[in-house]
């Protein structure tokens, strides 16, 4: 997971805005994790469930990265306006957790990243996950999402 989220990094732009949807444990911190460091931001990237919402800086003059967590937010994007999104997105990279929902609004062009994990004869294989990226709007009508994110990763027989 980390892997992809550096690979997804070279696509990345600031005003983009990044949802992340899967079960507990099934990496969307890890893949945020390799966004933080593909962009070169500053700070150990972990999961914001009880601040809500972290900023990581560029190091590199890139895009700061801002990593929201909305699994404890009922609402939509009313809930979320105290922490500013709107106005952070056009200079940085927002990446939310459990946004699916709740934060859509605030741009027409996202990228929707949904991570399962395997389940085979009653039990989680913690290794093996299915990711489906989609992007949605303008902005990723035109990118080669499958080939970049594909680049190098071997199918497990």
């Amino acid at each position: 997971m980390q892997e992809l989220g550096r690979r997804l990094a070279t696509l990345l732009r600031p005003g983009d805005l990044v949802l992340l949807t899967g079960e507990l444990g099934a990496g969307k911190t890890t893949l945020t994790r390799g966004l933080g460091e593909g962009l070169g931001v500053r700070g150990a990237v972990t999961s914001p469930t009880f601040v809500i919402s972290r900023v990581h800086p560029s190091l590199v003059g890139g895009p700061a990265l801002v990593h929201v967590d909305a699994y404890r937010l009922g609402g939509g994007l009313d809930e979320m306006e105290d922490l500013d999104l709107d106005v952070s997105l056009p200079e940085s990279v927002v990446v939310v957790e459990w946004g699916d929902g709740k934060v859509e609004e605030l741009s027409d062009d996202r990228l929707h990243v949904v991570i399962a994990r395997a389940v085979g004869h009653e039990e989680v294989l913690d290794d093996v996950r299915t990711v489906t990226v989609r992007g949605t709007g303008a902005r990723w009508a035109e990118t080669e999402l499958a080939a970049t994110l594909a680049e190098g990763f071997a199918p497990r027989a």
